[in-house]
């Protein structure tokens, strides 16, 4: 694989939690494999007043505490560092973006970039509109020589009305293909998977449709609380956190129809279709379709933990939610009358997100059977942890009569002779460099996924609907399997992808 161009790398933010714990340690992933081009520059921005030096060692601290494998020598870390240099602003003020428009222009020199230039905001979604012009306004942003990429990590927008605001104001400097919407969910190899395994594999893309599943669930839970992002949090909730980028994205792979190609803008057109294609939610049905839940304080494993309205920054009579399970339709041929279920929240048993694909029972099940659910065969999507594909059949119970209970076959990625799986931010950081824009949000794909939400954020507005608590370490409201009825339930994960259970992490 040919390395990208030259490139400058400048990052906002770049003294940030998101630097030290991801960008970093992916960078030097990307440097250690040769992925990285020849010649390249970083350049953090921030608003502490700091030298090269002690920027440098803000990054080797970073890289100790998080990097997923052993590092590498010190001196191949100190000439990954070398390339690193810092300028301090308060990135509001034009004048700072003249000076870093000079040391710009001097590293693009020292590396030969000819132009090219990585823009990265790590930073709040309520300064990328200032940085962004006053980039501009220093000349930045145009592409006559070179490429300027500009990469803006979510939220973007808090509602429909908040993103056409924030897209207007970047449409007025820049061009689409400049803009990289970053989701990091979508540079997980699992979730990259979901289109080889769809479309690759003649035994599956032909029952995967209206006529032989019977629906369709998204789980996408975490062990931990708010931690130290109350504040965030509590503008934000599980809706705003989880479902309306990363999770309506991985909808739109589960559910979209074949690309034409693997182009980029062939894929994201697809997504798009399926996102176009959800069935309106008025504000009415909101209750009947949506359920919302909050942590409430409980003793695991030992440890009393607070509830969520006892965590700092949230407000003690807070009706954020942390736990939404949702029901949902695509009203299109290939899924008509196929329910999608989606279910996220934190301080639940475990961390894991997957896809479970029900299929329909055989038309006579001819077959005893205590529990509905094994009359289902099923795909679980495993895209973390103990990542794979695990799939539920019906088998013959050893003894007399016929009693049919499940059995497995599973795959996992870590039985595959590689060293390692990519981290995502080390796939999306590599494509930004490439030019490649498949797995960023486009801005078509983001507002259909907000008009969608739109009647949900304003029936919650007008505090309508229950919020239900649930103990911390457990799986959310008891009444949540109502949501799906039929006598079925959600599927209850464990770390192992081969077990499941309700208790089993607890």
């Amino acid at each position: 694989m040919s390395k990208p161009f030259n490139q400058l790398l400048v990052i906002f933010g770049a003294t940030g939690d998101l630097v030290r714990r991801k960008l970093a340690p992916s960078l030097l992933a990307l440097y250690r494999n040769g992925s990285i081009p020849e010649k390249f520059e970083v350049i953090g921005v921030g608003r502490k007043k700091m030298s090269d030096d002690g920027f440098r060692s803000i990054i080797r601290e970073g890289l100790k505490l998080n990097n997923e494998n052993s590092l590498p020598d010190n001196i191949a870390v100190e000439d990954f560092l070398s390339h690193f240099s810092y300028f301090s602003s308060n990135m509001t003020d034009s004048k700072d973006f003249v000076g870093l428009r000079d040391l710009i222009q001097k590293k693009d020199r020292d590396c030969e970039a000819g132009g090219n230039y990585i823009f990265y905001l790590a930073t709040p979604s309520n300064l990328y509109s200032d940085i962004t012009e006053h980039l501009c306004h220093a000349g930045l942003c145009s592409e006559e020589k070179g490429f300027r990429r500009f990469v803006y990590e979510k939220p973007f927008g808090y509602d429909l009305e908040s993103f056409y605001k924030l897209n207007k104001s970047l449409k007025k400097f820049l061009k689409e293909s400049q803009i990289y919407r970053i989701d990091h969910y979508l540079g997980k190899e699992t979730v990259q998977n979901i289109l080889v395994t769809r479309f690759s594999n003649g035994i599956f893309e032909p029952l995967w449709n209206r006529n032989y599943i019977h629906h369709v669930e998204i789980t996408a839970a975490e062990d931990v609380g708010v931690e130290n992002r109350g504040g965030y949090y509590d503008n934000a909730g599980a809706m705003r956190d989880m479902v309306q980028n990363h999770l309506l994205q991985i909808v739109g792979l589960t559910s979209m129809e074949p690309p034409s190609s693997l182009n980029a803008d062939a894929i994201r057109n697809e997504i798009l279709k399926v996102l176009q294609s959800l069935r309106p939610i008025s504000e009415d049905e909101v209750e009947k379709n949506f359920l919302r839940g909050q942590y409430t304080s409980a003793i695991i494993n030992g440890i009393k933990v607070p509830g969520y309205r006892e965590e700092p920054g949230v407000n003690p009579e807070s009706r954020t939610e942390t736990y939404l399970a949702m029901k949902f339709y695509i009203d299109n041929w290939r899924w008509g009358g196929v329910p999608f279920f989606i279910r996220t929240g934190k301080r639940l048993p475990v961390r894991v997100t997957e896809i479970v694909i029900h299929f329909k029972s055989t038309p006579h099940f001819l077959f005893h059977v205590d529990d509905p659910g094994k009359s289902f065969n099923s795909m679980v999507i495993r895209i973390q942890p103990d990542e794979g594909i695990l799939l539920k059949f019906c088998i013959k119970k050893p003894g007399p009569g016929f009693i049919v209970e499940n059995a497995d076959m599973d795959f996992h990625y870590s039985e595959l002779e590689i060293e390692r799986i990519p981290l995502p931010y080390e796939r999306l950081l590599a494509d930004v460099m490439k030019g490649d824009s498949t797995l960023f949000g486009r801005s078509d794909i983001i507002e259909a996924a907000w008009k969608f939400l739109e009647p949900v954020q304003n029936a919650w507005k007008r505090k309508t609907g229950k919020i239900y608590g649930y103990p911390a370490g457990t799986w959310g409201p008891e009444n949540a399997d109502n949501l799906i009825g039929e006598g079925l339930t959600w599927r209850y994960p464990c770390k192992n992808l081969s077990k499941g259970g309700k208790y089993c992490e607890l």
